[in-house]
């Protein structure tokens, strides 16, 4: 029976959001490949879902890294029943400001890893007719996000991507889902040194990342193209629809400048 199990890949799958889907297609009996950089996460992620019963590999890489990503395609034989593209980062700052090379990699993290991971595990899902692949968007993705600048376009790119991929494979049998959190409660913001914003002040309004993770687990096991996670961030977008750019983008400065700042 073990080998009927169907194989989860998560990238970014021991902390926050991909943690907790991890959580989810473990519960629902996936085996589960997770990657991460960090081997002392990987390993305390494998020790607290061992009872789940699945088999958990877990493989450190650093996807910011274009070699380590196509090494990681080359790595895994087993087939992809599903790929969870969740490893991403942001900096925060003006990008007068902030260090090129660290935008660069987010760059390379955010949208380059997740192109030769999806061109890869996708051939061999649309060669099977089968499968299915969830990336990690952001209603950033939606919002011109000054102090964020790179973290929204990166994410913008992943919306725009997920969609027109999705339409060419959509005969396929292959699903695609883009999952759009607003701000939640994980180690992003402390990574990104984003403590001094006004927009990641009040902890109680921030979501809790298994309910993020709900939202896009069910939408991926569905076939649905995109999900909000939130009622509060679908009014955001719907809202930020109906305003020019510009607009959108002075309420966003406002929103995530530096509490000290305003």
């Amino acid at each position: 029976m073990e080998s009927q199990r169907k194989t989860a890949l998560i990238t970014g799958g021991t902390t926050g959001i991909g943690k907790e889907l991890a959580k989810l297609f473990a519960k629902d009996q996936y085996d589960l490949i997770i990657v991460a950089r960090d081997q002392g996460e990987l390993d305390n992620t494998r020790n607290e879902l061992q009872s789940s019963g699945v088999q958990i590999t877990t493989i450190t890489k650093d996807l910011s890294d274009m070699a380590q990503a196509k090494a990681l395609c080359a790595e895994i034989t087993t087939p992809i029943d599903v790929l969870v593209n969740d490893a991403g980062q942001g900096v925060y700052g003006l990008f007068t400001d902030n260090e090129l090379e660290r935008e660069l990699g987010i760059v390379h993290l955010n949208i380059c890893a997740t192109v030769i991971l999806t061109k890869h595990f996708l051939k061999e899902m649309v060669a099977r007719g089968d499968g299915k692949i969830l990336n990690l968007g952001s209603v950033a993705g939606k919002l011109p996000g000054p102090w964020q600048a790179v973290y929204h376009a990166t994410k913008a790119f992943v919306l725009s991507f997920t969609s027109a991929v999705r339409e060419e494979v959509k005969d396929s049998g292959v699903t695609l889902t883009a999952l759009l959190p607003g701000v939640t409660d994980t180690d992003f913001f402390n990574k990104a040194g984003m403590q001094s914003s006004k927009a990641v002040r009040d902890k109680e309004a921030m979501a809790d990342p298994a309910d993020v993770a709900k939202d896009g687990y069910e939408a991926l096991i569905a076939g649905e193209d995109r999900v909000i996670a939130g009622f509060k961030n679908k009014v955001q977008v719907n809202a930020a629809n109906l305003m020019p750019d510009s607009t959108v983008a002075h309420q966003l400065y406002e929103q995530q400048k530096p509490v000290e700042n305003s």
